[in-house]
């Protein structure tokens, strides 16, 4: 079996600006692949090139084995592809959005019918469907548009940033529903911005200025990361920080909810430093302790090295 999406040396400028940089990656059938960066690190011009919405200018792109370049025809219509604004009709309702959707792709009316209800059981979109989409609270609205996204039973799915900027309660709805959609083989690629969403994928890839910095699981990110993370807790955050920026024996300290997350080389030989450095800084309540890395502290790493 082909590798769902195969991207070898992919490369997509903008003028002078180089949009991703000889990038080269493969996603297994049927699993969840996350892609996490920053602003403006070639996240959605990614996913664009799978899609065959843009052209590459080096390099190759299979989805399913098929060429992006040559059929991209054929490539869109076997995938779903969800950008990151709401795209769909505000001034249609929920079935009528499905039902523009299906006529795009071709399904025909019965399969429609069946495929529709179903969607519409799953995503608890049922009640809703004669209320207009614009009228729809955000939660809802991506769920919607993950049904349209489906309506074609599409064999990979395409997602950016789906769930920003949905309140927490509907995100983890919505990822339930992507855990259901992937055990039922559908292979999901879907970029995120939120860290504990990247935890649930099968694997992630970091990127930044359009290349990979790591790829692998959680769990294997986490292990390959090269030092300890302290954790300070103070009411002092901002001074605190400050003070421990030219501490030699910090490579970096980032803001963590209420505490400060400092990656070191070795926690027995930085805390002593780190303490000596908050009390001459007139920090004097910072409790200090070693803690496991989580995928941010290992993202913060690999951008900062």
């Amino acid at each position: 079996m082909p590798a769902a999406i195969a991207a070898s040396a992919v490369t997509r400028r903008f003028g002078e600006i180089v949009a991703i940089e000889r990038l080269s990656l493969e996603v297994e059938g049927g699993e969840i692949f996350a892609i996490v960066g920053p602003d403006g690190a070639g996240k959605t011009t990614l996913m664009r090139l799978i899609c065959g919405a843009l052209a590459l200018d080096e390099g190759t792109l299979l989805v399913d084995g098929i060429d992006v370049r040559r059929q991209a025809w054929r490539v869109q219509a076997a995938i779903g592809y969800m950008p990151q604004r709401f795209s769909l009709y505000p001034d249609l309702s929920v079935m009528e959005n499905l039902r523009f959707y299906g006529n795009i792709f071709g399904v025909p009316r019965l399969e429609f019918a069946k495929r529709a209800q179903e969607l519409l059981n799953d995503f608890a979109l049922a009640p809703f469907t004669r209320r207009l989409a614009d009228e729809l609270s955000g939660g809802m609205k991506q769920k919607l548009a993950l049904a349209c996204t489906l309506i074609h039973s599409p064999t990979t799915i395409l997602l950016d940033e789906p769930t920003a900027g949905v309140d927490p309660v509907s995100r983890r709805e919505f990822w339930r529903i992507l855990y259901r959609i992937s055990a039922g083989g559908t292979t999901i690629f879907v970029s995120t911005p939120y860290m504990d969403e990247a935890e649930r994928a099968h694997r992630v890839a970091f990127i930044t200025h359009g290349a990979i910095l790591s790829l692998g699981s959680p769990a294997d990110l986490k292990a390959h990361l090269a030092g300890e993370v302290v954790e300070i807790t103070t009411q002092q955050r901002p001074k605190a920080r400050r003070a421990l920026r030219d501490e030699p024996s910090v490579r970096s300290i980032e803001i963590f909810g209420e505490a400060l997350h400092a990656l070191v080389p070795s926690a027995a030989n930085a805390i002593p430093a780190i303490e000596a450095r908050l009390r001459d800084a007139g920090v004097t309540d910072a409790v200090l302790r070693v803690i496991p890395p989580s995928l941010e502290d290992t993202f913060v790493a690999r951008l900062s090295s």
